[in-house]
């Protein structure tokens, strides 16, 4: 008879037992492809429920073979079923590497990457009849994504920007004097003569600290503005998705 808190993989599933392990797999890849997808983040709802599915198709598969007898002890080779959801786990991870990202210094997808490896977990964890196991980490893994992540925007971090002011003369202004009294460090980067204009374009790497959750000040663009004019201001940094 099907126990649904059962910890134990049967050597003999029975159908409704394969059934509610693929039913709990969806719903678990439900509701974090569901948390995903609200984010707008690549690996969302079907994404993450076919990452699942496929780990729990997996599992089930090595279950049903494990009454297999297969060759005889002397024989050259012997079947070997745990080689399913270790397949899948070699598999998911050649996917989350193809999620993450680099472009310089911006980084996206590891929290993605992240998503799809536990939600394979929860897949073999669900399609081995681990029901408790299974649930307490989806239970995790929604309170991991949705309530850290306001933890995650409150937390100080560096940030860092790329500022390019004209000049004059041939000669870089003091931006680091500028700026630090708003918390601001400057070091130099780069130099260009507009000779349409005869003016330097002089170019610094910002680098300040502030809590994600916090917008961006324009304080310091105005504190630069009344000695420089200002031609460009791009934010950089390193970003997890």
């Amino acid at each position: 008879m099907f126990d649904p808190l059962c910890c134990e993989m049967p050597l003999h599933p029975t159908w409704p037992d394969l059934l509610v392990r693929l039913l709990l797999t969806l719903l678990a890849g439900s509701l974090i492809g569901l948390n995903r997808e609200a984010r707008g983040h690549t690996a969302g709802l079907r994404t993450t429920i076919l990452v699942g599915l496929a780990a729990a198709v997996a599992m089930i598969q090595a279950n049903m073979l494990l009454d297999v007898t297969g060759k005889g002890p002397d024989a050259f080779s012997r079947m070997d079923v745990l080689r399913f959801p270790l397949g899948i786990l070699t598999g998911v991870g050649f996917i989350g590497g193809g999620a993450i990202l680099r472009r310089g210094d911006l980084v996206t997808g590891v929290t993605t990457a992240a998503t799809m490896w536990i939600m394979t977990m929860i897949g073999l964890a669900f399609g081995g009849g681990q029901f408790s196991l299974g649930g307490m980490a989806t239970l995790l893994t929604l309170v991991t994504l949705q309530a850290l992540k306001w933890v995650d925007l409150k937390i100080p971090r560096n940030h860092h920007a790329i500022l390019s002011v004209s000049w004059a003369t041939a000669s870089p202004p003091d931006l680091q004097k500028m700026v630090r009294p708003l918390g601001y460090e400057a070091r130099f980067s780069s130099m260009q003569h507009d000779t349409g204009r005869d003016r330097f374009v002089y170019s610094f790497h910002l680098q300040w600290k502030q809590p994600d959750a916090v917008e961006p000040s324009t304080e310091v663009l105005s504190l630069v503005a009344r000695q420089c004019e200002v031609e460009r201001f791009e934010q950089i940094g390193e970003k997890v998705s």
